[in-house]
Formats: structure tokens, sequence, C-alpha cells
């Protein structure tokens, strides 16, 4: 298993015009194919860099790994703070969103999860 945790993450929701920030963490089971781990946060900022909700950046920096590397399994969780949270509506300003996707043996194999979700 590569983690790859705590990378910044800055995005701009698509809802409001307001920023979300806080940390993503990678990981993936090798198969054949490995990415160097500079490469991981270059494709978090890829996706974040567009207009954003957090559920479908999490959802396409795992399916982006997914398909370049067909490893065994991805998994990624994104911890962030959203401002539209923070300065309108309900004024939470310690609240945060967890959101995560996982695929292969980390969906499938609880154990693989598990140890995931301890590491980060």
């Amino acid at each position: 298993m590569v983690i790859v945790k705590d990378i910044e993450c800055y995005s701009l929701c698509e809802h409001h015009l307001l920023p979300f920030f806080g940390k993503c963490h990678v990981g993936y089971i090798p198969r054949k194919k490995i990415i160097g781990l500079s490469k991981i946060p270059r494709i978090v900022d890829m996706f974040a860099r567009r207009l954003q909700v957090q559920e479908r950046l999490t959802k396409q920096i795992a399916e982006a790994l997914q398909e370049v590397l067909t490893p065994a399994g991805v998994a990624v969780v994104i911890e962030a703070q959203h401002l539209c949270m923070m300065v309108r509506g309900v004024q939470k300003q310690h609240s945060q969103t967890m959101t995560n996707v996982m695929l292969g043996e980390f969906r499938d194999k609880n154990s693989t999860r598990t140890e995931f979700m301890r590491c980060i």
C-alpha cells in the first residue's frame, strides 16, 4: 500500500463561488504500474483547480488513479472546511466535511480499508 497523506487542497465551490480547503489523503495498492509520489498531489491540484463540489473532487481523483494505474485498489479521503458554512448561513467556524471513495480492495476488504484509515 502506498499512501500520500495531508496533501493541501484548495478549491472553489461551484454552488456558492466560495473557497473550500483542507487535506486530501490518497492511497493505492500497486499491481504492475506505479506513479511518482509527487504526481499524486499534482493530480489532486489538477481536479481541485476547477469549480468543484467536494464529493465529485474525491471521486475524480480516485477514478483518475484507477484508470491510469489499474491498481488493486484506490482510496481517497478529503477533509475540508467550507467558507460557505463559515461566513454565510449557519456560520459554523469549526465544522469539517469528510468525503471518501474506496475502489477495489479498499472497498471489498475491510482489513485493507481499516489499515488505510489507521494510517491517515
